[in-house]
């Protein structure tokens, strides 16, 4: 469901693409068992980087870090890649991904 946070283990690429077990916040329900999501990482340094948003922990996310969602690496993955769900994203940061989003998009 939009705006859920999983715990997921995202494929090797040979790219810059982030990889591994790690968060993601889903952004489209189960659709022929693939789901679009945005990987977040727990490393700053990518809030340099245009279309991404800083998370703080909270009870309602459940994060255990200060992370940063990966806007820009938006793709699909599918859901047999996801472990558990770790908790929602507030909707005061769902809203700014959302208008990032569309302006990556150009929508």
């Amino acid at each position: 469901m939009k705006g859920e946070i999983w715990l997921a283990n995202l494929p090797q690429w040979t790219g810059k693409e982030q990889l591994g077990k790690r968060p993601v916040l889903l952004m489209s329900k189960n659709v022929t068992n693939l789901v679009i999501v945005i990987p977040l990482t727990s490393n700053l340094n990518s809030e340099k980087y245009h279309y991404t948003l800083k998370v703080k922990p909270s009870d309602k996310n459940c994060l255990t870090k200060d992370s940063v969602a990966l806007i820009f690496q938006i793709r699909a993955i599918d859901n047999k890649r996801l472990i558990h769900k770790i908790g929602n994203l507030e909707d005061s940061y769902l809203k700014e991904i959302n208008q990032r989003l569309k302006e990556l998009l150009k929508i």
